[in-house]
């Protein structure tokens, strides 16, 4: 396990981009969140609440109110109107090249406040080894480290799996949310030029 003689310069069109406002990282954050949003609360309408099939009392005669069944809703017991029927799609759809964008800033960000550097991980597929990697990064104090490679192996996982604080990604599937979380950002030589490739296209 060793780093990369050579550090490769970080390209301005990705790295060194203005931000003027958040407006459009906030909103590749939530896109993010929302795409992931478990769907699992489910109420019942009136008609698929159980029982309820015999008139409470008859039309007229009673001096109460009229009613047709039990299961109304504004009975105790009866359906719920409004309510979430599992089928609900929350996520937020923002185009490509708006998440290029949103990319580009956040990397920016995270450069300017000293969050990226570059090197190789080589993986052993011991913990052991992984620690001393981050150690000579000056990362192991950090409480949230991402690890960007160009190929997530098993023996990538088997190396950083047991480590609570390092998240593991490929180049091509950087997104806002681990950007902006990340405390630091570790790109290897080969991710780092695949990232650049992905996100230079658009950039000017």
């Amino acid at each position: 396990m060793a780093e990369s003689t050579t550090t490769p310069k970080l390209d301005k069109d990705i790295f060194g981009v203005e931000v003027k406002n958040h407006e459009l990282l906030k909103l590749a954050y939530d896109s993010y969140l929302a795409e992931g949003r478990q769907v699992g609360a489910k109420t019942l309408r009136r008609g698929e609440v159980r029982g309820g099939g015999k008139k409470p009392w008859r039309q007229k005669g009673t001096g109460r109110a009229r009613f047709g069944s039990s299961r109304n809703p504004i009975w105790r017991g009866g359906g719920i109107v409004f309510g979430p029927l599992g089928n609900e799609n929350y996520t937020k759809k923002i185009a490509t090249k708006t998440k290029r964008v949103a990319l580009r800033q956040a990397l920016s960000l995270a450069n300017k406040s000293k969050k990226v550097s570059v090197a190789d991980f080589k993986a052993t597929g011991k913990v052991k080894d992984t620690v001393k990697f981050l150690a000579a990064q000056k990362a192991d104090k950090a409480r949230r480290i991402l690890l960007v490679v160009d190929e997530k192996t098993p023996v990538v996982l088997r190396s950083t799996n047991n480590l609570p604080n390092v998240e593991v990604i490929r180049a091509t599937y950087l997104n806002v949310y681990h950007i902006l979380n990340a405390d630091k950002i570790i790109f290897g030589t080969k991710a780092l030029a695949d990232t650049t490739e992905w996100l230079k296209k658009e950039a000017k």
